[in-house]
């Protein structure tokens, strides 16, 4: 189910309801609606997937009810790499199956062997990536005795299939989100609010930036070839809003629908473009995966303890992974080999922690150094961005080639409408006055009055309808 649907604008209410009308004074019934809800939300886009959501809840959660009753360390660790290897296989084979078979054949080839075989049809469950790596936080945590076995099976489930983001995301640490579904919940009004704020710009990132940069951002990639230099700039320009858009956008809405149900998710974006180098990016891009990845790949590797050459090491796994873990295509491989690249400097210079606070804090404006750094931080990821866009590694050099074809200061050939670039610096105007909050319009007209401040809400919910009726799917539906 799209959250930028009819269905969902008619699921939403009545889960709501029940939640707090009918199972209000029962956690466990709170609980176990979670779970139905989630269930239904999961199986409107294909209900035989379910038994995947299922079967992983059912093996962790026996995992960890396990752990609680031996302290054997090879019967832990057995227990362990069961539910590593157990989800990294259903992942392994629904999501890079095919890929790993055309590259076996490709390999051959290469050498003259020929090698026929038939790749399987094989669709990808959406959101697999994402609640597989939360059930494993939960199984990894356990046996490293940060977190006591869940008991109750309902409140695991609850906690791994909780519908707001178990398709996209954030995803959800054990240690913080599973102890919420403990605790007895009450329905607090402000917090409410607030998630409806925050879905509101959710959507209107997702509706009315995110999917208008797609119409011509899809456009000039398509056809990369026929376009010069400046269209193939204004192409990346657009795919690098489309992107940031529509993933921050699912995240607030994500995050937004969770507080309506008093439940907090972990903050998945801060104004990443606003960062003054790569690896401040990281630290404000996709925020739960890239923690995922550093807690439980990076620093069980050995993060930035030891020689030059483990220190090179350990990034380059960490960075391939994470790129590996888009998608299985070699753009996504060589995306996160790019950032990585773009990260060892950082670190061998001791100065990936340079810029840990907001960017002009207290300020109108950034100085002229910031400024700069963060255009050049921003080219940076637009290179990078190609490639991840990108059909194939021939396409995504063929676009860099393309923009120093020489004709990169003629006029662009394809631009958006004016009103739509009038809304994407409205956009992000918004974005930079709101750098310091949580998301952008969290404190937007705090200090006006409330005609005001609720006419201003209105516009951006009137522009969002206009511009909805498509429901494209997010970006990160694919991963």
């Amino acid at each position: 189910m799209l959250f930028n649907s009819i269905d969902f604008a008619i699921f939403l209410p009545i889960v709501f309801a029940l939640y707090w009308f009918v199972a209000a004074k029962n956690l466990r019934a709170q609980n176990f609606l979670v779970v139905v809800a989630s269930y239904v939300f999961y199986g409107w886009w294909d209900w035989r997937f379910l038994s995947l959501i299922i079967f992983s809840t059912i093996l962790d959660y026996t995992i960890g009810v396990r752990f609680s009753k031996t302290e054997k360390p090879n019967a832990r660790k057995f227990l362990i790499w069961i539910s590593i290897l157990v989800n990294l296989m259903f992942l392994g084979f629904f999501k890079y199956f095919n890929f790993f078979l055309d590259s076996f054949i490709a390999a051959f080839s290469f050498f003259g062997a020929q090698i026929h075989a038939s790749s399987l049809h094989i669709v990808l469950p959406v959101g697999l990536s994402f609640y597989t790596f939360q059930s494993l936080s939960y199984t990894i945590d356990v046996y490293k005795r940060k977190l006591e076995p869940n008991k109750d099976f309902i409140t695991y489930a609850a906690f791994v299939s909780f519908f707001p983001q178990l398709v996209a995301g954030p995803i959800g640490r054990a240690t913080e989100l599973l102890p919420q579904f403990y605790t007895r919940r009450s329905f607090d009004y402000n917090k409410a609010v607030d998630g409806m704020r925050q879905m509101l710009w959710g959507f209107f990132k997702k509706i009315v930036i995110a999917d208008n940069c797609a119409e011509y951002a899809n456009q000039i990639f398509n056809n990369s070839n026929q376009y010069a230099g400046s269209t193939l700039v204004v192409g990346a320009i657009l795919f690098a809003f489309q992107i940031y858009c529509d993933f921050s956008g699912y995240s607030d809405i994500a995050i937004g629908t969770a507080r309506l149900f008093g439940i907090d998710l972990m903050r998945n974006f801060a104004f990443p473009y606003f960062s003054r180098d790569i690896a401040e990016f990281w630290r404000r891009w996709h925020i739960s995966l890239s923690t995922w990845f550093r807690d439980y790949v990076y620093f069980p590797l050995g993060g930035s303890q030891g020689s030059t050459w483990m220190k090179v090491r350990n990034i380059l796994i960490t960075f391939i992974i994470s790129g590996f873990w888009h998608g299985a295509n070699w753009t996504f491989i060589a995306w996160g080999a790019l950032n990585a690249i773009y990260f060892l400097p950082l670190l061998l210079a001791n100065k990936n922690r340079s810029n840990l606070d907001v960017v002009a804090k207290g300020m109108v404006f950034p100085s002229l150094s910031e400024a700069l750094s963060i255009l050049f931080t921003f080219c940076l990821t637009l290179i990078a961005w190609i490639f991840f866009r990108a059909k194939n590694i021939s396409h995504a050099l063929s676009y860099l080639f393309g923009i120093f074809s020489g004709a990169l200061f003629k006029a662009p050939e394809v631009m958006p409408k004016d009103k739509i670039i009038l809304l994407v610096v409205l956009f992000f105007i918004i974005e930079w006055l709101g750098r310091e909050e949580q998301y952008a319009i969290a404190t937007l007209g705090v200090r006006w009055k409330r005609p005001m401040r609720y006419a201003m809400y209105y516009a951006l919910l009137v522009i969002t309808v206009y511009y909805s009726g498509r429901a494209e799917e997010f970006i990160y539906f694919q991963f």
